[in-house]
């Protein structure tokens, strides 16, 4: 007797790939086609924007997670927090473009201090004094 795919049965039919599968993302790309539709942005909607549209947001979030990733390893820490996002976004330049209008709650601030309010080096100071003393 010989088991296996055969028959009548159930499981001998091709198997069906998802557009994520498809295009090689994480992202559902029918839910994004779904809600494009729903959304009315244009009269008609072609086959490659909801798959673009995944693509750049699997990009982003990716990028998002990485920064946002090593900041909490930076800070010591096993979980992102919302600072850990603040300073990742806020750190990387064209992210910071991209989110410039945008409130992270808890997020705090990027640590700064102005040069002017930092003490003074007394080794390299005295070296000037002396220098303009002799001159």
């Amino acid at each position: 007797m010989v088991t296996g795919s055969g028959g009548k049965g159930k499981g001998t039919g091709p198997k069906t790939v998802s557009d994520s599968q498809k295009a090689g993302l994480v992202f559902p790309v029918s839910r994004l086609r779904r809600y494009l539709k729903k959304g009315r942005y244009a009269p008609r909607l072609g086959k490659g924007a909801p798959v673009f549209l995944a693509a750049v947001l699997e990009y982003l979030t990716a990028e998002v997670l990485e920064l946002s990733g090593n900041a909490a390893r930076d800070n010591r820490k096993k979980r992102i927090i919302p600072r850990h996002l603040q300073l990742a976004i806020r750190n990387d330049e064209e992210l910071n473009r991209l989110c410039a209008d945008v409130t992270i709650s808890d997020g705090g601030v990027l640590p700064y201090i102005h040069s002017q309010l930092l003490p003074a080096k007394k080794g390299k100071s005295k070296q000037k004094d002396e220098a303009n003393d002799s001159g």
